[in-house]
């Protein structure tokens, strides 16, 4: 299994993710590793869930973790983070939300090539679809990564 770095400490993720992204969410805290480390969820838009920002930003973590912050061959691409469990923490009159998500993903550079090889094998039809998302499939890179979130403090 492949060990990617956590990210640096940040006593504040806001101006990073909106200067990375160009998105303005209303969070604050850090990247969300450990309880003493949450990202701190300090209020709702309008239309948007706590999940939604929650994946939102277990999403970008994933991204940063695995591909902005690698080197060019490092770097894994189709990055999906998909949510399994959630607990709700109490802890010293903070109130956190621990999420378990799996997360996917395929080398940039292999993904590359199976989207090549599928354009060009699909147009002549000498492409077995089976064999190809087969690979693909066994290509993927599969790991479980914890995101905690303060959300006490949700106005």
């Amino acid at each position: 299994m492949i060990n990617f770095n956590n990210l640096p400490e940040n006593d504040n993720i806001h101006e990073l993710i909106e200067a990375t992204f160009d998105t303005n969410l209303p969070i604050s805290g850090d990247w969300g590793y450990s309880e003493s480390r949450a990202t701190i969820v300090t209020s709702l838009a309008v239309g948007m869930s706590a999940l939604v920002l929650e994946h939102t930003l277990a999403s970008i973590r994933a991204h940063l973790e695995m591909n902005i912050t690698l080197d060019k061959e490092y770097r894994y691409g189709v990055i999906n983070v998909n949510e399994k469990t959630r607990e709700q923490v109490k802890k010293e009159g903070l109130v956190f939300d621990k999420v378990t998500y799996e997360v996917t993903a395929i080398k940039e550079d292999l993904y590359g090539a199976f989207i090549k090889e599928y354009k060009e094998g699909y147009e002549d039809e000498s492409l077995d679809l089976n064999d190809h998302f087969r690979r693909r499939e066994e290509a993927t890179l599969t790991r479980e990564v914890v995101h905690y979130f303060e959300v006490g403090s949700i106005n």
